[in-house]
């Protein structure tokens, strides 16, 4: 008898991805792959040459949209007669963060083209935008799944945290239904899941640790952070656009 609360399976095409430059959809998925952190560090730190104007373009225009939308809430709230720190504010700023995300998976993309040294730009940044709906739709499951994982004794929702990081990517790039993207983000970090938490880790120090002097830092830590998405996106399924190119230029050849 079928479990009706069994969710639903991503169906994924035996052959999808086959023929990418490093890892592939299946490797991913049934964890064919390894990586050393340190070497992903100092490759992703290498890599800021090229990456800081497109990264820090689009994370200032991140900036600027949050703190409009932020600045706007507050300001209706406020008209309707609403404290500052009022659940109804606490509402529409949780809503509204979900309005980054396509901002978020355009500099997402940025790192995972870098990875394989496609061309990157700020207006690559802000390429992504047909994937709003989708992207959208990923965020809200992804909060809300978390948002029970940590409910349920934390754990969960840090396991969950780190398993669907590279969700909005695989939406992206293998061109993924939003359920297919997270389930195969999910089985692929999980094989090296406390590998990739610890990356993230050490990487969000440096983040953290370039704040602190005039925030000057950000120069090189925000690029560094892209790149590590980028890298370990590689990594684990390839980039299809880098195989495409190779595969024309050898037949041109």
């Amino acid at each position: 008898m079928t479990n009706p609360y069994q969710p639903p399976e991503s169906h994924i095409p035996e052959n999808f991805g086959i023929n990418t430059k490093n890892g592939t959809l299946l490797d991913g998925i049934n964890g064919n792959y390894d990586f050393s952190i340190m070497a992903v560090l100092k490759e992703a730190w290498e890599k800021t040459n090229g990456m800081k104007g497109p990264v820090l373009g689009a994370s200032l225009v991140l900036l600027i949209i949050i703190m409009v939308l932020g600045m706007g809430i507050i300001m209706f709230t406020q008209s309707l007669g609403y404290e500052e720190d009022s659940d109804i504010t606490s509402l529409l700023s949780q809503l509204a963060f979900l309005i980054i995300y396509p901002f978020l998976a355009g500099i997402m993309m940025l790192g995972v083209r870098h990875s394989v040294n496609l061309p990157v730009s700020f207006s690559i940044a802000f390429s992504y935008f047909g994937y709003t709906r989708s992207i959208l739709f990923v965020a809200i499951l992804i909060t809300m799944f978390t948002m029970i994982g940590y409910t349920l004794l934390i754990i969960p929702g840090v396991y969950l945290s780190i398993a669907y990081l590279l969700a909005i990517p695989l939406l992206i790039e293998k061109n993924l239904s939003p359920w297919q993207a997270m389930e195969a983000s999910r089985k692929a970090i999980t094989h090296h899941w406390f590998k990739v938490f610890l990356t993230y880790v050490i990487m969000l120090s440096i983040y953290i640790l370039s704040i602190i002097p005039f925030c000057i830092g950000l120069i090189w830590s925000l690029p560094m952070m892209a790149n590590v998405t980028g890298i370990l996106f590689r990594i684990m399924f390839g980039v299809e656009e880098s195989q495409e190119k190779s595969s024309l230029a050898s037949i041109q050849a």
